[in-house]
């Protein structure tokens, strides 16, 4: 299961509450590019519409090189739709209703051949919550290089 792009900021920025596993539906050339890796999750969401249809907006997956000619007008941004299950989405919608939750993208990998990307269930940290997440890491850090010492 390779990590094609994995959203690094949202960990930051966001405390995560739940996880979703989600299909993509990409074109010939975009899958070729996003296993080359060159995917860019930062800024994008999870959108839901009306007909309950689940939307993946603002992920740049750039162009495929050898298909230039192909994707002549090619767009890569475009919002992407993924594939769940009626009671992910279900269960994502009435999540979302709540004040302050939202639903981002953490990873998009390969997993049997196909691009899968995982979803988070997210609410956005304070900035004293960001810095006692790093001062936690940094003196676990200290702790496990003291117990090396010994």
């Amino acid at each position: 299961m390779p990590i094609l792009a994995e959203n690094k900021k949202a960990y930051y920025d966001y405390e995560i509450l739940e996880k979703y596993e989600a299909g993509l539906v990409l074109s010939g050339p975009e899958v070729k590019s996003a296993k080359t890796g060159r995917i860019n999750l930062a800024g994008s969401y999870i959108n839901i519409d009306k007909n309950f249809q689940a939307w993946l907006v603002n992920c740049h997956i750039s162009p495929y090189p050898p298909a230039i000619e192909i994707q002549k007008n090619y767009n890569p941004t475009h919002d992407k739709k993924l594939l769940l299950h009626k009671k992910e989405i279900a269960s994502l919608v009435g999540s979302l209703h709540q004040k302050g939750l939202t639903a981002l993208p953490l990873k998009m990998y390969t997993k049997g051949g196909l691009i899968k990307v995982e979803i988070g269930l997210s609410r956005g940290r304070k900035k004293w919550d960001k810095k006692e997440l790093i001062k936690n890491r940094e003196t676990e850090k200290r702790i496990k290089q003291r117990m090396k010492e010994y």
